[in-house]
């Protein structure tokens, strides 16, 4: 489980930079488009924001990788080690939770809907389903990390 812990975190690594970097020259594009030639191109601004939900919603489940989430700890620092543990216990499993039932299953069905009514992006010309794939796509890398989380928990018990 932690080759595929590496592995997941080396592509998702990999795949932010890659959006990242295009984000950036399709933003310097629109930019020199505009300032420069005087005729900015459509399709940038349209692909910068679908480039940006991407990069939020594969950020976030890389962030879960090492538990960078942000959280107020002031109370959990109050808690003996047994309460602790209990409590990372049931944060990871209300995580897993949201991230099946809202994430996989909600957007999944989010992806779906698109799909069959055959929504396109204006410019682009792409199913809005494929750019809302991201949701389910994330939901499912967070579970993964979830249950490692879960797994190296219960390996500190032992």
């Amino acid at each position: 489980m932690e080759k595929l812990y590496k592995t997941i975190n080396y592509i998702l690594e990999v795949l932010l930079v890659f959006l990242f970097a295009i984000l950036v020259i399709d933003v310097f594009w629109q930019v020199f488009s505009r300032y420069s030639i005087g005729k900015p191109h459509a399709f940038t601004e349209e692909l910068a924001r679908y480039l940006l939900i991407w990069l939020a919603i594969l950020g976030t489940a890389y962030v879960r990788s090492y538990k960078g989430e942000m959280a107020i700890d002031y109370f959990f620092n109050k808690l003996n080690d047994t309460k602790k543990r209990i409590m990372n216990f049931a944060i990871e499993v209300m995580i897993l939770l949201f991230a099946l039932v809202i994430m996989v299953v909600g957007g999944m069905n989010l992806m779906y809907i698109t799909l069959k009514l055959g929504q396109v992006s204006a410019t682009l010309n792409i199913p809005i389903g494929y750019i809302y794939s991201v949701v389910p796509l994330s939901g499912f890398i967070i579970i993964f990390y979830c249950i490692y989380h879960l797994r190296c928990l219960y390996k500190e018990n032992k």
